[in-house]
């Protein structure tokens, strides 16, 4: 019983710990680059674009595919930058928890 009553303060511990996290990565920011850097997408932690950067020169009627095709690629890159920090600060939060691996937080 001892050990359930200790698990139960660790769980209610990281809830709030998990809150603050939340918090914390809406502060966060993240860049995504393609195309040399002639595209950049800016997103928060919680994967909110907050500013796209696209190089005046790519501005062309006769390419859009192009420059379509470089957005996403720096939106996927930002993305996967995001999820990663997200992944690394989950990581720090779980720390000496015993959650299975795989498991994904927040729930």
């Amino acid at each position: 019983m001892k050990d359930i009553m200790g698990m139960m303060g660790k769980v209610k511990e990281m809830q709030e710990k998990m809150q603050s996290m939340q918090a914390e990565l809406e502060n966060i920011e993240v860049e995504g680059v393609a195309g040399a850097g002639m595209v950049t997408v800016t997103l928060s932690g919680k994967g909110v674009m907050k500013g796209l950067s696209i190089d005046p020169s790519l501005i062309t009627p006769d390419d859009v595919e192009m420059l379509e095709d470089l957005i996403m690629a720096a939106h996927n890159d930002a993305k996967a930058k995001s999820e990663a920090t997200m992944a690394e600060k989950t990581q720090e939060l779980t720390a000496g928890l015993p959650i299975p691996p795989g498991m994904k937080l927040p729930f």
